[in-house]
């Protein structure tokens, strides 16, 4: 029954998933290049810092600032899992420090890219950052999806980490190749 209720509790995310990537999409190409880019996540040791470096790569050379924060703990390294599944894919998570999001980070970031719809909620309730600045990363997408939240890889096995990491990457590649297009004159706000 519990299986159940989660598979439906899943569907919107599922059958919604095509229309969000193209809104989450027509927003980001509608803008001219951001200068910064904000990714969090709950704790800033796992998804934002890996998203962060994964964006940095994808956008070097473009002038867009990639940071990442989360809302708890500063001043925590990646887990050893995280540090050595993100050095299989060519990022270096071993000097990675968690910190805090502020006010200041918010309001510097162009655009605020979140892990899960709580997330984006707190951004724009929490910081007052209008809620068309703050896009959720599994929007972007490519592949089908089971929920538009990217999952949380603590404490679980390498397996894990490398799945939540394959994603990340594919998001945020998807993420840094609409922020590098060119609006059209009459896309741009």
């Amino acid at each position: 029954m519990h299986e159940l209720l989660r598979a439906l509790r899943r569907t919107p995310d599922r059958v919604l998933h095509t229309r969000r990537r193209g809104a989450a999409l027509a927003n980001i190409r509608a803008r001219n290049q951001p200068s910064s880019v904000l990714v969090l996540c709950h704790g800033n040791i796992c998804r934002s810092p890996f998203a962060a470096a994964v964006r940095d790569r994808e956008l070097a050379g473009q002038g867009t600032a990639v940071v990442s924060a989360g809302f708890i703990g500063p001043g925590r390294p990646s887990p050893l899992e995280a540090q050595l599944e993100a050095q299989h894919l060519g990022v270096d998570l071993s000097l990675h420090r968690s910190q805090l999001v502020t006010d200041q980070l918010v309001r510097n970031a162009a655009v605020v890219v979140t892990m899960d719809a709580q997330q984006a909620r707190a951004v724009v309730e929490t910081f007052g950052k209008p809620r068309s600045d703050v896009v959720l990363l599994g929007d972007f997408d490519p592949e089908p999806v089971r929920t538009r939240t990217i999952a949380d890889p603590i404490d679980q096995p390498a397996d894990v980490y490398r799945r939540v990491y394959a994603r990340i990457e594919r998001c945020a590649q998807a993420l840094a190749s609409a922020i590098t297009e060119t609006p059209a004159p009459s896309d741009r706000p």
